[in-house]
């Protein structure tokens, strides 16, 4: 018992073991996936950090991954913001209005306009950060042109106008951080993009591979009926962790390996998982159902199997009778007995309200009456009639309906009107103007109640279906109920 529990709680580690390193992993691909997309944003932190401890500007940023995706300084950029940086070091030295900032400020006025000319961001794809760029400018000296602007700022005169101090600044703020997010990345012998991420992914994948070829041949120790394939299949999942190409993939197996090392719960992730598709399935399959059923009767309706289904009875061919009895007359009967039981009784009230207010307007109606009708005793007299009429007949009318029901002549007979009435019914359908408008009635109806009640079932609904589902299984499984008079109770 103790080996058991040891082996258990060592099985169970070292499946925490993997998960944790297949976590890690998928975090390392999610990092490699998203760093191109962020590494301006990167940059900008770095170099707002770099700023701010320091006070001193760089003309680039270096990042420690960036030879991980063979990306490199961009050479126009670099050398366009060194330049500036000679430009603040010999201001600071001999001030703005010497010959060698004049030529300084004439170097960066050509490297601006060239730069305007060449787009030297749009190989990294960040042609929109260099129209923000010219958009800062035009914006700051109040020009149109983006040559203009930049031709403007990198002027001696305009910086003694508006003060070098607070106009570099500008520069340093607002437009060094947007030059430093350029990058060159380099391109490969196949044509595409220099990414050197297996490097650091092939120490995992062959763990990886180590870990499940280790467990197939466990499990074909273990079962040796199972081929090798079969074997391999057994942990289908792992295998994703292998491929070296859609690493995303790897999400699946991770989930499964958390789940199984109850490092992570993922039973509610998969009930919402199921009940999503299960909510689709249902979906598309009521309505399926619905229209299809109703598509059918239109198309027995079409095809004249109602005025077929009509002549056959009228002919009175033999009918097929599965279970011995005629469900027409059961019909009628249980129909009349419920009527005459259980209506009428609850009824009777109402029914003798209606006949004494009618034998008091029928007493109104009668002209010696209302000449009467201001004698002492007269109003009392036909009040007291009233009632007494209205509750004998309808007395009368109970006892009869209830003789009616338990007389089998009585019960033939309506048989025999009911046979008599749907003959006659039938016969009278037959004819071709009356079927004809019946069919396009029927058929015009079907098609509006399709239209207008056969649509999706909300998620609400389904929600709730799935929900009272789990609620009887649930239940079922606590607390389990006998079947009544089944096998058991034939053998007891």
């Amino acid at each position: 018992m103790n080996k058991g529990n040891s082996a258990r709680q060592y099985n169970l580690l070292f499946e925490r073991l993997m998960a944790i390193a297949i976590a890690v992993n998928f975090i390392l691909i999610l990092f490699d996936l998203s760093y191109i997309p962020l590494r301006g944003s990167y940059v900008k932190y770095l170099y707002e950090l770099f700023h701010d401890r320091y006070g001193q500007n760089v003309s680039q940023v270096p990042l420690f991954y960036d030879p991980i995706k063979g990306i490199e300084p961009h050479r126009e950029t670099t050398r366009y913001l060194e330049t500036v940086d000679v430009l603040e070091k010999q201001v600071s030295l001999w001030g703005l209005t010497s010959p060698k900032v004049k030529a300084q400020l004439q170097t960066l006025t050509n490297l601006s306009i060239e730069m305007v000319n060449t787009s030297p961001f749009v190989e990294a794809g960040k042609s929109g950060i260099w129209e923000k760029i010219k958009d800062h400018m035009r914006e700051h000296v109040h020009q149109e042109s983006a040559k203009l602007a930049f031709a403007t700022f990198w002027s001696q005169e305009y910086l003694s106008q508006n003060h070098w101090t607070q106009e570099i600044n500008f520069f340093d703020h607002n437009i060094r951080p947007l030059m430093l997010v350029n990058y060159y990345r380099k391109i490969g012998e196949n044509g595409l993009f220099i990414n050197r991420f297996w490097q650091i992914d092939q120490p995992f994948v062959f763990l990886f591979g180590v870990e499940l070829l280790g467990h197939i041949f466990y499990l074909k120790r273990k079962y040796a009926y199972l081929g090798w394939i079969e074997t391999l299949l057994w942990r289908w999942y792992d295998l994703l962790l292998l491929l070296p190409f859609f690493r995303w993939l790897r999400i699946i197996p991770l989930m499964v390996r958390l789940d199984r090392s109850q490092l992570v719960d993922m039973k509610l992730i998969q009930q919402q998982v199921n009940q999503g598709i299960l909510a689709n399935f249902a979906e598309e399959l009521t309505e399926i159902v619905v229209v299809r059923v109703i598509n059918q009767v239109q198309g027995s309706i079409q095809r004249g199997d109602l005025l077929l289904w009509l002549k056959q009875r009228q002919n009175a061919k033999p009918y097929l009778d599965t279970n011995q009895v005629n469900e027409l007359e059961a019909m009628i009967e249980l129909l009349v007995l419920t009527i005459i039981q259980q209506v009428m009784p609850q009824v009777q009230p109402e029914m003798a309200a209606i006949l004494r207010h009618a034998i008091s307007s029928a007493f109104q109606q009668v002209p010696i009456y209302q000449n009467f009708q201001n004698l002492p005793g007269v109003v009392q007299t036909q009040s007291y009639l009233s009632e007494q009429l209205s509750e004998q007949i309808t007395t009368s009318l109970y006892e009869s309906l209830q003789g009616i029901s338990t007389d089998p002549v009585t019960k033939k007979l309506s048989v025999k009107l009911v046979e008599s009435f749907s003959t006659a019914l039938g016969g009278e359908l037959q004819k071709k103007h009356v079927m004809t408008k019946i069919q396009s009635l029927l058929f015009d109806f079907l098609e509006e109640v399709k239209i207008n009640y056969v649509q999706h079932p909300s998620q609400d609904d389904i929600d709730k279906i799935i929900a009272e589902t789990r609620q009887m299984r649930t239940q079922a499984a606590v607390d389990p109920v006998e079947p009544k008079g089944g096998t058991l109770a034939k053998i007891e």
